[in-house]
């Protein structure tokens, strides 16, 4: 755990440090670059800034990554959100005719929120999250992260965590940036399994026969089910628990367990499932990923209420994944000024590599020289395509 507290009101002394010596620019830019390959990619992207006292700068934009960090170093966001691929430059939108400044591209994004299942968690409400309910996090990744792999062929999925509360994926596939809004809603409508509002009591209906992506998620769901709804929510400790489970029984099944006499109704013979899949299965802000002019928080943008940074997270150690244990800002500039084990006073370290955020820039730099991997073999095929004509 991190031996110093994280204080808000320290944050304007820390965002300085941060950006000048920990923030890791050159993978960033080498992440939004993609390689150069397509003109002005990186150039035509849009940066959002959120400043000190909520003051909000939108349409941000920049040439060469010295650009973005002199003015991220100038400016010291309290929090980045990424945007974008426009038609022209962002930061000149307003002098481009109306009508012409179109977003052509981005990343194919989602974002979990723990707040969307407050209804189904008892330990925890509004943006407080504990080991007991970051369970329904850990189901989220793994379900969509296998659909989106199996289902959809994609393969360079970033996931992140937010800072306080929750998981955004980006999806950097060069298929997945090139779709369009319909597409992108046709992802998130078929990624979506509990539908209906506060008002809606039972939120999940299946049907026969039960789809295969649904029958793949139900089986990551059940892994998880026991521990989280028996035994971290103790659903049936309470009567006010229990009665929201009743309530999404069907009635003849009720009956059954009343009178002790069986009669199988179609309606009822999934409904075991249902309420597995409304406690645990990932909740979607649908609209986060249909727009794709959509901004969503940058991954190492610091949140300015925990102090915690956005980190990536490695699916490989996935569940012993603790959101308590991601640095804090305040940590990681302390980490500075201690001199390293066994230097000298002054041998202090020089950078996030010798901090607690290295595994986390580490693993950002595996996903980037993956998804250079995949670019160059595909420049290769490509090549020797043209080589056939």
């Amino acid at each position: 755990m991190p031996s110093s507290d994280y204080d808000p009101a320290c944050l304007p002394d820390l965002l300085p440090l941060y950006y000048r010596r920990l923030f890791p620019f050159s993978q960033y830019h080498r992440w939004l670059n993609y390689g150069g390959v397509q003109k002005n990619y990186f150039q035509n992207r849009e940066f959002s800034f959120t400043l000190k006292d909520d003051i909000y700068v939108r349409y941000q934009s920049f040439n060469t990554q010295n650009e973005l960090e002199k003015e991220m170093q100038r400016m010291n966001p309290y929090k980045i959100d990424i945007g974008a691929v426009y038609s022209h430059r962002p930061n000149q939108h307003n002098t481009v005719k109306s009508g012409s400044f179109q977003a052509l591209e981005k990343e194919l994004v989602f974002d979990i929120d723990m707040t969307d299942y407050d209804d189904v968690r008892s330990c925890c409400s509004a943006a407080d999250i504990c080991a007991r309910c970051w369970t329904l996090m850990t189901i989220a990744v793994r379900v969509l992260d296998r659909a989106l792999r199996e289902d959809f062929g994609f393969r360079h999925l970033l996931w992140v965590y937010s800072g306080r509360r929750g998981v955004h994926c980006w999806v950097c596939d060069e298929a997945a940036r090139k779709l369009s809004a319909a597409a992108r809603s046709a992802v998130a409508e078929y990624l979506s399994l509990v539908k209906g509002g506060e008002e809606t009591v039972k939120k999940v209906v299946l049907s026969d026969p039960i789809h295969p992506f649904i029958k793949e998620s139900l089986a990551v769901v059940e892994h998880y089910f026991p521990q989280y709804a028996l035994q971290q929510q103790d659903l049936l400790s309470r009567k006010d628990s229990v009665d929201k489970v009743l309530a999404l029984v069907p009635e003849d099944i009720l009956l059954f367990i009343y009178f002790s006499q069986y009669s199988t109704a179609k309606k009822g013979q999934h409904f075991e499932k249902e309420i597995m899949l409304q406690y645990c299965y990932p909740r979607l802000d649908v609209n986060v990923s249909k727009g794709v002019n959509h901004l969503l928080k940058s991954p190492f943008s610091v949140h300015p209420k925990t102090g915690r940074v956005s980190v990536p997270i490695d699916l490989r150690e996935l569940d012993k994944f603790d959101p308590f244990a991601v640095p804090t800002i305040s940590l990681i500039c302390e980490e500075l000024d201690r001199p390293k084990a066994g230097e000298e006073e002054e041998e202090k370290p020089e950078d996030a590599t010798e901090t607690s955020l290295a595994k986390y820039v580490k693993h950002f730099d595996q996903f980037l020289d993956a998804l250079a991997r995949s670019r160059k073999g595909e420049l290769l095929r490509q090549s020797d395509l043209q080589k056939e004509f």
